[in-house]
């Protein structure tokens, strides 16, 4: 994959059998010559009051979430997320559950 432009999803996950949140996102993932990933996105859907306030609380405490692609059939791909004032996300590798590293999100 050089290029991924279209929806997914990001979960945040309070153990390994609860799902305490789900966001659409419109996302960007590009691959360079190297291998080298960037990732980022925006909310699908403009978050309603209490949807601003749960992804802030859920910020505030962790802000790694599952990124999950359509059509894929696993636990994601755990990253870090970044939001901008403008409401942009940005995704950065994180260490798997079991501490290795699935992919690089190296982003500007």
């Amino acid at each position: 994959m050089d290029r991924f432009v279209g929806q997914a999803r990001l979960e945040w996950w309070a153990n390994h059998a609860t799902c305490l949140e789900e966001y659409g996102i419109d996302i960007s993932v590009t691959v360079d010559a190297v291998g080298t990933w960037r990732a980022t996105g925006r909310h699908a859907d403009a978050l309603d009051t209490t949807q601003r306030e749960g992804w802030d609380f859920l910020m505030e405490t962790d802000p790694h979430f599952s990124v999950m692609f359509p059509g894929e059939h696993n636990d994601g791909i755990l990253v870090r997320v970044f939001e901008a004032e403008d409401g942009t996300l940005t995704l950065v590798e994180a260490p798997s559950r079991d501490g290795s590293v699935n992919i690089t999100f190296d982003l500007p």
